[in-house]
């Protein structure tokens, strides 16, 4: 069932067609799949983070049970990162809890705190944003919302500063 969309400066229309070998049959099951098909830009980001962020590829594993079980922890890993790109987005003024631990909290508060002119913390957003800029993000008036890569590389930063917290309070009290 082709669908036509007018070009933006009057040209000619543009006929997509989705293949499938899925049954069509009615309208209802041709939006049904168009629906699903909208969803493979999140599948790609997914596996782009998985594959960039991780570098799944670039693991050396002797056994196939070594390589299932890190690219399960890489999954995880990648769907937390692609989930909190979206929740910033679909629900930036819920609460952080939502996405992030007590201590992930009160260890970007620390390091806000130590800037500035910076007001006070309250929503998932604010927290992302936060996360982002570790990751390079500039944060400027007109920047979009932050993506996946740039939370990918705040939120490694963010995992190493908070490995070296949980150190310095062990060895120091």
């Amino acid at each position: 069932m082709p669908v036509s969309v007018e070009h933006l400066k009057g040209g000619p229309p543009i006929d997509w067609r989705l293949i499938t070998d899925l049954p069509v049959t009615t309208p209802a099951e041709a939006i049904e799949k168009l629906d699903w098909y909208a969803q493979r830009w999140k599948i790609e980001l997914f596996h782009k983070i998985l594959k960039s962020g991780c570098r799944a590829e670039d693991a050396r594993l002797r056994t196939a049970d070594r390589l299932v079980n890190l690219i399960a922890i890489f999954c995880i890993l990648s769907w937390r990162i692609f989930w909190m790109t979206m929740i910033n987005r679909a629900a930036p003024s819920a609460s952080p809890r939502l996405a992030l631990t007590d201590d992930e909290i009160v260890l970007i508060d620390h390091l806000v705190a130590s800037r500035k002119k910076v007001p006070r913390l309250r929503t998932i957003s604010d927290y992302l944003y936060e996360i982002a800029r570790l990751g390079g993000y500039l944060a400027r008036a007109n920047d979009p919302s932050p993506g996946n890569i740039v939370i990918w590389r705040g939120w490694t930063r963010l995992m190493d500063i908070k490995i070296g917290a949980n150190a310095i309070r062990k060895t120091c009290g």
